[in-house]
């Protein structure tokens, strides 16, 4: 299992290489988030716009210079580079600055490592991070055991980073395994899910934009909501009762982010899945965010990626952050859903909507259900009955049913 560190505050100078990159600066306005969600503590930051990464030293001799100069001075203990580096990098760079370095994958899969609370999270995490780490231990530079603790030390620890390759891939093998286990035992609870005939809604969006909120405002689920990235990380699904009286399941899923590491999106498949086996998808906006549009393009991507092909509703949140003139404009161009989980404003009509986007393919039917049948009116959901009356030899019934639904195949014979 992950093993934790003694909790030390990492002194951070970031590192960013633009490279005529779009959305350069606000990938380093998150790597800032990231720290602060990591609980470091930043120092300085360094940014020079190049045409090409350095193959060997990521930046140029001058500027490596500068920043070894900036880490005496300062006391810096961890260099975080925004963009993903190499093994041969990190070596040559920490042998240049006698400082540890680390990219931005593992940051990430450091919070990753402070969030998980399940097994199958943990176990996920520690698989993603091993196989991170795994090519950058051979051959490497700095002495590993000098690792004190704080950013990019939580997860495996320092024992398993000196381990040798053949029991790391051990390690990995016991893993996989366990996952693979836990995996089968959620496809066995999503089929009874699937006989039970409820629903599934899958909450996604980038990292941050309210998908715990909601889901706290829709279900009073008690998930942990802070203004922080990839606050939540292991799924939670409650039961949500519509206002036709139908219940569904509603789910969140971790948070997406730009160039979100294969190695997260690989070791998270199977929490994704929720996402690609849902009946609905929530796509979670935050409205009062500049980059909403480009978020919302990150977010669709990813499930592009993961194979997501159910219904998507695009949802605003954070409204009470704007102004109403604002809010209005926004209301006017296009169908969208615009709420504030928060402030449990528009919830009402979100839920609305959900009730009509699972009630388009319903279509009544009339039964008739002999005395000796009854015993099937117990499959009926409540909800679904819309007229109900007893005669001599029966019952007739008036049901709202969809072709889909399971508890209809075994009374669909007394159709009339």
């Amino acid at each position: 299992m992950i093993k934790t560190t003694k909790k030390e505050i990492s002194r951070c100078l970031l590192v960013g290489i633009d490279i005529d990159e779009l959305f350069f600066e606000q990938s380093m306005e998150e790597l800032k988030e990231l720290v602060f969600t990591a609980e470091g503590e930043i120092v300085g930051q360094v940014v020079q716009k190049r045409l090409s990464i350095d193959k060997n030293h990521v930046l140029g001799q001058g500027k490596l210079d500068e920043i070894k100069d900036f880490i005496d001075e300062n006391d810096v203990d961890l260099v975080i580079f925004n963009n993903e580096l190499t093994p041969h990098q990190i070596n040559n760079l920490e042998e240049l600055l006698d400082c540890r370095v680390i990219d931005r994958t593992v940051l990430i899969l450091d919070i990753f490592a402070m969030h998980a609370k399940t097994s199958e999270g943990k176990l996920q995490v520690e698989a993603a991070q091993l196989k991170y780490m795994l090519p950058r231990l051979v051959g490497s530079k700095r002495n590993l055991s000098r690792l004190a603790g704080g950013i990019g030390t939580r997860g495996p620890g320092e024992t398993k980073l000196e381990t040798d390759r053949r029991r790391i891939r051990e390690k990995l093998r016991a893993i996989d395994q366990e996952i693979i286990r836990l995996e089968k035992n959620r496809s066995i609870m999503r089929s009874l899910r699937q006989k039970s005939d409820n629903k599934l809604i899958a909450i996604v969006g980038y990292t941050n934009a309210g998908k715990s909120t909601l889901i706290n405002t829709l279900t009073e689920a008690k998930v942990l909501a802070q203004d922080k990235l990839f606050a939540t990380l292991d799924p939670t699904t409650r039961l949500m009762r519509l206002p036709s009286g139908k219940k569904v399941l509603i789910t969140d899923t971790v948070g997406f982010i730009r160039d979100l590491p294969h190695e997260i999106v690989n070791a998270f498949k199977s929490t994704l899945e929720e996402a690609v086996f849902a009946d609905l998808i929530l796509i979670v906006c935050d409205v009062s965010d500049e980059q909403v549009d480009s978020k919302l393009e990150v977010t669709k991507n990813t499930l592009n990626e993961i194979g997501a092909k159910a219904r998507q509703l695009i949802l605003y949140n954070k409204i009470d952050k704007l102004s109403s003139d604002k809010v209005l404009l926004l209301k006017n161009n296009g169908d969208n859903l615009f709420v504030s989980a928060k402030q449990n404003i528009g919830i009402d009509k979100l839920k609305d909507k959900i009730d009509a986007v699972f009630s388009e393919n319903d279509r009544q039917v009339k039964i008739k259900l002999p005395f000796s049948k009854m015993s099937l009116l117990r499959k009926i959901p409540k909800e679904k009955i819309i007229f109900y009356n007893n005669t001599d030899d029966g019952v007739n019934l008036i049901l709202s049913i969809n072709d889909g639904d399971a508890w209809y195949q075994k009374i669909c014979q007394f159709e009339v």
